[in-house]
């Protein structure tokens, strides 16, 4: 179409969805990979929606078909994509196949096609932030869409645009515990005789199950402490009463995620958020479609299809079915092996459990100093010597959450090590800190990952995962057997069959000492080992015990 008409339909088509299933070849919810397709994205939104098109027969309660929710999730994407917040930024890349790749610039900086469908993180993350009820962090300057971004994830739980505008917090230094969550009624601070018998009128905003907060890091730190309650444990206290929230999808926003604004966040609400996504630019060859917006008076949130609008049992199945999604345990070990390599530092302790950088970073030495010692390591494939410090089990369980969130979107019977690898940087952007001078960020090539962290986290990845491969880890995997044999029970094990245990422990723990140096994986390895000598000198003292 000439491209006057293709920025029209940009505004025009707004309330319009397409009949046509976005994974052709597959429905989420069945299992199996999509069929290869060369649809054009831009092809799934010419016609509105056919209410006898393709729904599943799946009847619920009453004999109500069961709606498609990962489809559902899946034209939420699109539509917002194609028509709200369009944002042809397709960053998060899956191939099926090869993928051609043009080299761009003096840089020679490679341009991905993907060969299989692909997304936009902008959009993406913050729409599987709804579909698990986690907490996603928007960070961009201003006017690059991130509040835009949340409301639309309002409207998608039910309510209106003003609704959505009315119950999102906007941070600033005046901002008080009491203007945020509720404050005490003032008869009942004169009359009452007990902090139980203040009655607190809650702020409406907490009971929605999209909750938004602009600009966090505006916020006092006072005030900061009591939203991280509320944003980890699902509740408020004021005065002796406790206000519980509930499990909420929660976005914040910020100019910045590296000191800016008016207050410094605090560590512990900055741990609590499950992924960090930074809006990018505007892509000035859709300016047509603004323009046609603002002709026509169109606004995005308030055109929002009501097909796409999830009420409160379909949010609550969702969540549901996306947990339901197995990770299988080839990727999960290829996982283990990448979160183990980060926390170890070998100079740090004399004891071995205490060779970690968060004995370093408590004792206040910064755990580079510390590494640089250790000069027998090979620093550009050791992956911990990048990092300033390990991950947490917080990190680790978002990390999963948002990968089976991943694989349901994509419709996949199981999380795939693409599905992993997909959410990875984001979730781990402010969880995993890099060393700034690292060798390996010095490099040829290598000098912009200082500043693009998603590139940094993802090539680590890949790294690790290579570096799996070639040990042949998928085939050898002694403590897994050792921990696998445990997991099985001690019931009706005889102290020679316990014994006999302890000196395959003692074997395979020597095997590792026979190796020139330990690197994080391998540590992990060795304190599994004797984690398990432990339970079976136990297990050998209770039968003495009990004759």
């Amino acid at each position: 179409m000439p491209p006057e008409q293709h920025s029209e339909s940009l505004a025009r088509d707004l309330d319009r969805i397409s009949a046509s299933p976005t994974l052709p070849g597959a429905r989420a919810g069945h299992g199996g990979a999509p069929a290869p397709t060369t649809l054009d994205l831009a092809d799934l939104y010419g016609a509105p929606a056919d209410p006898g098109g393709d729904a599943p027969s799946t009847a619920g309660d009453g004999g109500i078909p069961e709606v498609d929710l990962g489809e559902k999730l899946r034209q939420a994407y699109f539509w917002i994509t194609n028509h709200a917040i369009i944002s042809p930024h397709y960053d998060v890349e899956f191939e099926h196949g090869p993928s051609k790749r043009v080299l761009l610039g003096d840089a020679q900086a490679p341009l991905v096609l993907p060969s299989a469908q692909s997304y936009s993180s902008f959009v993406l993350l913050p729409l599987l932030t709804f579909a698990v009820r986690g907490r996603c962090l928007l960070i961009g300057g201003p006017g690059r869409g991130k509040t835009a971004s949340a409301l639309l994830m309002g409207v998608l739980a039910g309510d209106s645009p003003r609704e959505v505008r009315r119950h999102m917090q906007h941070g600033h230094p005046q901002l008080t515990v009491a203007d945020l969550f509720g404050t005490p009624l003032p008869r009942d601070l004169v009359q009452a005789e007990r902090l139980s018998d203040i009655d607190v009128a809650w702020r409406t905003w907490l009971d929605r199950r999209v909750k938004i907060v602009d600009e966090y890091n505006r916020i006092p730190t006072r005030t900061q402490s009591a939203l991280l309650t509320v944003l980890a444990d699902g509740y408020v206290e004021a005065f002796d009463q406790i206000y519980e929230v509930g499990r909420s999808a929660w976005y914040l926003t910020a100019n910045d995620d590296a000191g800016g604004g008016t207050y410094q966040v605090i560590e512990a609400l900055r741990d609590r958020i499950d992924v960090v996504v930074a809006a990018l630019p505007f892509n000035h060859r859709f300016l047509g479609a603004l323009v046609a917006r603002i002709e026509g008076a169109v606004s995005p949130e308030a055109a929002v299809p009501a097909e796409l609008v999830f009420t409160s049992a379909e949010h609550d199945r969702l969540l549901d079915e996306v947990l339901a999604v197995p990770l299988p345990y080839p990727v999960l070990r290829r996982l283990e092996h990448f979160a183990g390599q980060f926390e170890y530092l070998e100079r740090a302790g004399q004891q071995f459990e205490y060779r970690t950088k968060d004995t370093a970073r408590l004792a206040g030495v910064d755990p580079h100093l510390v590494q640089v010692q250790d000069t027998g390591r090979d620093v550009l494939s050791d992956l911990g010597a990048q990092t300033s410090a390990g991950l947490s089990v917080r990190a680790l369980q978002s990390l999963v959450l948002y990968a089976k969130a991943m694989a349901y979107f994509r419709g996949r019977a199981e999380v795939g090590l693409d599905d992993v690898r997909a959410v990875l940087p984001f979730v781990l952007l402010q969880k995993l800190s890099a060393d700034a001078q690292a060798e390996a960020f010095d490099v040829p090539g290598a000098e912009a990952l200082r500043t693009d962290r998603v590139s940094w986290l993802r090539g680590m990845f890949d790294l690790a995962c290579r570096q799996f491969d070639a040990a042949g880890l998928d085939g050898t995997d002694p403590v897994g057997a050792l921990l696998a044999e445990l997991g099985g029970g001690l019931d009706g094990v005889s102290a020679a069959e316990a014994r006999t245990r302890l000196r395959r422990i003692e074997r395979t723990l020597d095997e590792v000492a026979g190796q020139r140096k330990v690197y994080g994986h391998l540590y992990d390895d060795v304190l599994a080992l004797k984690y398990l000598h432990q339970r079976y000198l136990n297990y050998l003292a209770w039968l003495e015990w009990t004759g």
